[in-house]
C-alpha cells in the first residue's frame, strides 16, 4: 500500500488542458488563443532587447548564487514600488509602505490572502469581480478566505456593470476586502473610466473597505506605465491603505522567472515595519525566499534611464500590436456583415478580449475551425496575427452570424 490508493484524479487545469489539446491537434489551420503569453506577429515567443541587454550587464557583474533575503532583493522591491506608486509618492517618501519580493503576482496574491486570513480571521470574506482571473478563487480559498463575488460584467452590453458594482460595494459589510484589477481586467479587458474609479474610491472610503489591487499589466495594457497605474495612485491619494500585488511577467516578458512584488500602504512608518515583519513570517513558512535572476534584470532596467526608456518603447510596441489586432479582428468581422456588434473588441484593453460567445459557440469554433480559447469566450489577443486574423474572424462569424 502506497498510502495514496484512494486519491482521486484531479481535473485538468482549464488553460493548460486547452494547450494540451491544441498541441495534439494535427490540423494545419489550428490557432491557440488560450494562453496569456505575448507572441510577436510571427506567432513566436518574444524576448525584449532591453531584457537581453540587462542580462548581459547582470552576468558581467558576476553575482553569486546565494539566497536572497526573505523579502527578496531590496533594490528590486524599492524600484517596483516606485514603478507602481510613482517616484514622488508621498507614501514612499514617508516610509509607510511595506514591500516584499514575491513569486510573481500569483505568489503575491497567495501571501496577501494568508495575511487577510491571519489578521481578519479564518473564513473571513474577500470580494472578487464576477468574472475574475480563474486562479484568484482557488488562491483565496486555499488561503482560508471565503470568496464572494461582486457584479462586474454585463453580458447584455458586453461591458462594465458599474451600477451593479457600486450596489454590491454599498451592500457589503463595512471594512470588507475587495480585490480590484488595476488595469486590463482579466478576463474581460473591461476597465472603469477615471471618473468611475474616482467614484468607486469615494464609496469604498466611506464604507472603510480595504482595496487589494492586482496589477499584472502595468505598461502592457495601454503602452503607458504611468497611465496604467492611475487607479492605484488615485486610491492612495484618496487616503486608502491599499494592498498591491505586482507581476513582471507580461510587461517585461519574464514569464518563467516568476518575479513579482507585494506591498501594503500603512498609516505610518512604524505600522509599515510591523506589517513587513508579518509578511516575512508568512513567506518564510511558505517558500522561504524568492528567485534572484529575474529580479536583478528588472532592477537593472528600472535603475538605468537608457534601458528604462528602451523598455518603455518595447512595451508600447507590444501594446500597440495588441491594439492593432483588436482593430483588425473587429474590421474583418464587420466586413462580413455580422448581425452582432463587435465594438466591444476595440473598447476593451489589454491581452484578453471577452468576445461574448456562449460556451456552445466556443466549442463549435473549436470543433469546426480548430481555434482554441476558453469556454467563457475569452481569447488572448496575442495569438492573433496579420496572417490568421481573417481566418479567425470568418470562424467566429460562422457560428455567430
Amino acid at each position: 500500500m502506497s498510502g495514496w490508493s484512494e486519491i482521486p484524479m484531479g481535473p485538468a487545469d482549464p488553460i493548460l488542458g486547452l494547450t494540451e489539446a491544441f498541441n495534439k491537434d494535427t490540423d494545419p489551420r489550428k490557432v491557440s488563443l488560450g494562453v496569456g503569453a505575448y507572441r510577436g506577429d510571427d506567432g513566436k515567443p518574444f524576448v525584449l532587447d532591453s531584457v537581453r541587454k540587462a542580462e548581459k550587464l547582470v552576468l558581467e557583474k558576476s553575482f553569486n548564487h546565494e539566497y536572497a533575503g526573505i523579502a527578496g532583493i531590496p533594490e528590486f522591491t524599492n524600484l517596483s514600488l516606485a514603478f507602481a506608486y510613482g517616484k514622488d509618492s508621498p507614501a514612499l517618501k514617508e516610509n509607510r509602505v511595506a514591500g516584499v519580493q514575491t513569486l510573481s503576482g500569483t505568489g503575491a496574491c497567495r501571501v496577501m490572502g494568508e495575511m487577510f486570513a491571519r489578521f481578519r480571521g479564518e473564513g473571513s470574506a474577500i470580494y472578487v469581480p464576477n468574472p475574475t482571473w480563474g486562479n484568484h478563487i482557488p488562491i483565496m480559498k486555499n488561503a482560508g478566505l471565503e470568496v464572494k463575488k461582486y457584479r462586474y460584467f454585463n453580458p447584455e452590453t458586453v461591458g462594465l456593470d458599474f451600477e451593479g458594482l457600486l450596489s454590491d460595494v454599498q451592500a457589503a459589510e463595512d471594512e470588507s476586502v475587495f480585490l480590484l484589477h488595476a488595469c486590463a481586467h482579466n478576463p474581460t479587458g473591461i476597465d472603469p473610466t477615471h471618473d468611475q474609479w474616482a467614484e468607486l474610491s469615494k464609496l469604498m472610503k466611506s464604507k472603510k473597505h480595504i482595496a487589494f489591487f492586482d496589477c499584472a499589466y502595468q505598461g502592457f495594457a495601454s503602452g503607458d506605465a504611468e497611465k496604467d497605474a492611475w487607479a492605484i495612485r488615485r486610491f492612495v491619494a484618496d487616503g486608502h491603505c491599499i494592498a498591491l500585488a505586482q507581476s513582471f511577467a507580461k510587461n517585461f516578458g519574464l514569464y518563467g522567472q516568476r518575479i513579482g512584488a507585494l506591498s501594503v500602504v500603512c498609516n505610518d512608518a512604524e505600522e509599515a515595519a510591523r506589517v513587513g515583519s508579518q509578511l516575512k513570517i508568512v513567506i518564510r513558512a511558505m517558500y522561504s525566499n524568492p528567485p534572484v535572476h529575474g529580479a536583478r534584470l528588472v532592477a537593472e532596467i528600472l535603475s538605468d534611464d537608457t534601458l528604462a526608456q528602451e523598455w518603455a518603447g518595447e512595451c508600447k510596441a507590444m501594446a500597440d500590436r495588441i491594439i492593432a489586432m483588436r482593430a483588425g479582428l473587429r474590421a474583418n468581422l464587420e466586413k462580413l456583415n455580422s448581425v452582432r456588434s463587435w465594438e466591444h473588441i476595440t473598447d476593451q484593453i489589454g491581452m484578453f478580449c471577452y468576445t461574448g460567445l456562449t460556451q456552445e459557440e466556443v466549442l463549435k469554433v473549436r470543433e469546426d475551425s480548430h481555434i482554441y480559447f476558453t469556454n467563457d469566450g475569452r481569447i488572448s489577443m496575442a495569438g492573433i496575427t496579420t496572417e490568421n486574423v481573417e481566418y479567425i474572424a470568418a470562424s467566429l462569424h460562422a457560428v455567430t452570424g
